[in-house]
């Protein structure tokens, strides 16, 4: 009996150490952001740009009820899947200055309402380019060299989960657009979508360079169902435009074989492909089913055309956001990023937990 009571400690320690070595191997140290709206925490706010929701009604389901530059009524999906790797409640943006180095060391954002991998999706309403929230990490890391030394810095960037997340806006501000753009007369919608793709592989390859080494790529919903482009569809108005959602499923398919291909070619790196089209869809059909009331229009104004400058503190909202699947005609609210961020962290980012 002692000695099968010995050897239970022994197995109970080896159990308990192993525990710990894949705890130490699967941490994330940081929540690292790039992209549009759908992460943008607020870097829009200090940039000369009509891309701004730094007023109210945004925010009014916030912490303090006060608005961020996010482009919702409360946290977005990162700010929950942070809050998940219990680190930080909230993502801070890079270019707000109350926030310092030992804010960012667990999490940034660099991310930038309106903009596209395309850099001239992000010229039409000036706001900041991909390439430059590259230069912005550039300037973060030597910002976290000085703060924790190298070794610890390089430690950190290569525990740092790093997200991802915009294309859309390529779609729908650019390449869509009525006005201001020519690349619907540049490229066919493959070859255009093969041109962001290629883009992002890019991007890719640069902060792999940089030290990166977990990075999750996220896929885009099906942005014909968005109420605004519901509203506009002249084919079926107030219906999805099935045109775009096809448009999306077939970007998400290029998006899904270029983290096949480099997972493969990269070494020691750990891509995740993170497609929420079918949640969102879901969502958008069943709404009930998640506890929605309204997956057709959003909670501010009427919800078919207003976002941004037009969904202002002179504009009535509903009087429960929760109840509705968009905040306003094009962003989801606090309560529809949470399923995003749940599902996202269930189907794609359990490999760094």
């Amino acid at each position: 009996m002692h000695q099968q009571h010995r050897q239970c400690i022994i197995l109970l320690k080896l159990l308990l150490l192993l525990l710990q070595v894949f705890q130490t191997r699967a941490r994330v140290s940081a929540i690292i952001v790039f992209g549009d709206s759908s992460v943008d925490a607020g870097n829009n706010n200090f940039i000369r740009t009509i891309a701004k929701s730094n007023f109210e009604p945004y925010g009014r389901d916030f912490y303090d009820g006060q608005p961020t530059g996010r482009f919702c009524n409360g946290r977005l999906s990162t700010d929950f899947i942070s809050e998940t790797f219990n680190l930080p409640l909230i993502i801070p943006a890079f270019l707000d200055s109350q926030y310092t180095i030992e804010h960012f060391s667990a999490g940034v954002c660099f991310a930038s309402a309106a903009t596209g991998f395309d850099y001239a999706t992000a010229n039409i309403l000036s706001v900041i380019t991909l390439g430059q929230q590259l230069e912005y990490y550039k300037q973060y890391q030597d910002m976290l060299r000085s703060f924790q030394g190298e070794a610890k810095a390089q430690a950190t960037i290569s525990e740092a989960l790093h997200i991802i997340s915009l294309g859309t806006n390529d779609f729908i501000e650019n390449y869509y657009a009525l006005i201001g753009s020519n690349r619907s007369s540049e490229f066919t919608t493959e070859e255009y979508t093969d041109f962001i793709v290629g883009i992002a592989g890019s991007f890719i390859r640069d902060i792999y360079k940089l030290g990166a080494r977990k990075i999750e790529l996220a896929g885009i919903s099906p942005f014909g169902c968005l109420p605004q482009e519901r509203a506009t569809n002249q084919a079926k108005i107030g219906e999805c435009n099935e045109d775009y959602n096809m448009v999306a499923q077939y970007f998400n398919v290029k998006l899904r074989a270029l983290v096949d291909k480099l997972n493969k070619e990269l070494f020691r790196v750990k891509i995740v492909f993170a497609g929420v089209y079918d949640l969102f869809l879901d969502v958008v059909r069943n709404p009930t089913a998640y506890g929605f009331e309204n997956s057709w229009m959003g909670c501010c104004g009427t919800g078919l055309f207003e976002e941004g400058i037009l969904c202002n503190m002179k504009t009535p909202t509903c009087p429960d956001a929760s109840k509705y699947v968009f905040w306003d005609a094009v962003h989801p609210t606090e309560r529809m990023y949470q399923i995003i961020a749940d599902y996202t962290v269930r189907n794609a980012l359990y490999v760094f937990l």
